[in-house]
């Protein structure tokens, strides 16, 4: 009975820990209270000594997967258009795989929280869920993200996207956090009793504008667990919304809905949302599901 209190309390920490008020304020990353995190694939070039100068740095988020692992032998169906194209997409990908390795060591070295996504493609849910853990070996305290970037073929379904998740926790006991934007939100959000189980994954919101106000809350969702504010789409040499040291203006930086101690608390939790159906303005916006952020 305790252990279903303390899921439950920790599911509406989620939901309510942030005032309602909260994802109208314009620009919430120059509040130096709130806490910042960055995200990051293979290409982004890191100087790890000045990136941890910034001490509103609590966690790093990297790329761990995308789809399913490129082939070793080359023997088999691959994506390369040769067996030498094969064979070099293979060593990136292995390269690729020691680097995340490392940069999860350094940021944990440093007491930054980590965590790792999975880029969703097509077919296959169950066999890119164990990819996405063989390759990310999640640590308890490690936050785990299913990237859904939209509803083009070029993504995962919405459906597979629900098998995924439910493979994820069936593994760890833990669900991943849900990464994705304003078109696919609202989507899932008006469709919960379809997606009954991304729908109430924590969201981590991309949408590259100075503030999301009129957008939460949406259906299960209150409040974002992170905000994607910037990263290459809308910061320049010339203007970006935050630069964080050692990196360069491709880097996504985030902005989190609580404050650190209670993105401490809820960050690897891996627990759904109370149930909230949408009302009828999400379902009114929805029917369109290609528009930009």
């Amino acid at each position: 009975m305790h252990s279903i209190l303390g899921l439950l309390s920790a599911a509406v920490l989620f939901a309510f820990a942030a005032k309602p008020t909260s994802a109208t304020e314009s620009q919430p990353w120059t509040d130096t209270s709130r806490p910042l995190v960055v995200d990051a694939y293979e290409l982004n070039a890191i100087d790890w000594q000045a990136l941890l100068t910034d001490k509103r740095i609590a966690g790093f988020i990297h790329k761990a997967s995308d789809g399913l692992p490129e082939s070793y032998t080359c023997t088999d169906k691959h994506a390369g258009d040769s067996f030498a194209h094969c064979k070099t997409m293979w060593r990136k990908y292995a390269v690729s795989r020691e680097l995340y390795q490392t940069r999860r060591l350094v940021a944990r070295s440093a007491g930054l929280l980590w965590g790792a996504y999975h880029l969703a493609r097509p077919d296959n849910p169950i066999d890119q869920a164990n990819h996405f853990l063989d390759y990310a070996q999640p640590a308890a305290d490690d936050l785990m993200v299913l990237d859904i970037e939209d509803l083009g073929d070029k993504f995962m379904s919405l459906e597979d996207a629900e098998i995924f998740v439910r493979h994820v926790k069936t593994r760890t006991g833990r669900y991943p956090i849900l990464y994705t934007n304003h078109n696919v939100a609202r989507y899932v959000a008006a469709r919960a009793k379809d997606y009954p189980l991304l729908s109430r994954l924590p969201i981590w919101y991309a949408r590259y504008r100075p503030d999301v106000t009129g957008v939460f809350p949406i259906g299960s969702w209150s409040n974002y667990m992170l905000w994607q504010f910037s990263s290459g789409v809308n910061c320049s040499a010339r203007k970006c919304p935050y630069r964080v040291p050692g990196t360069a203006t491709d880097i996504d930086v985030n902005v989190a809905g609580v404050g650190l101690e209670e993105l401490k608390k809820v960050w690897a939790q891996g627990t759904l949302l109370p149930s909230n159906t949408a009302g009828p303005e999400v379902i009114a916006d929805a029917t369109i599901p290609n528009r930009p952020f």
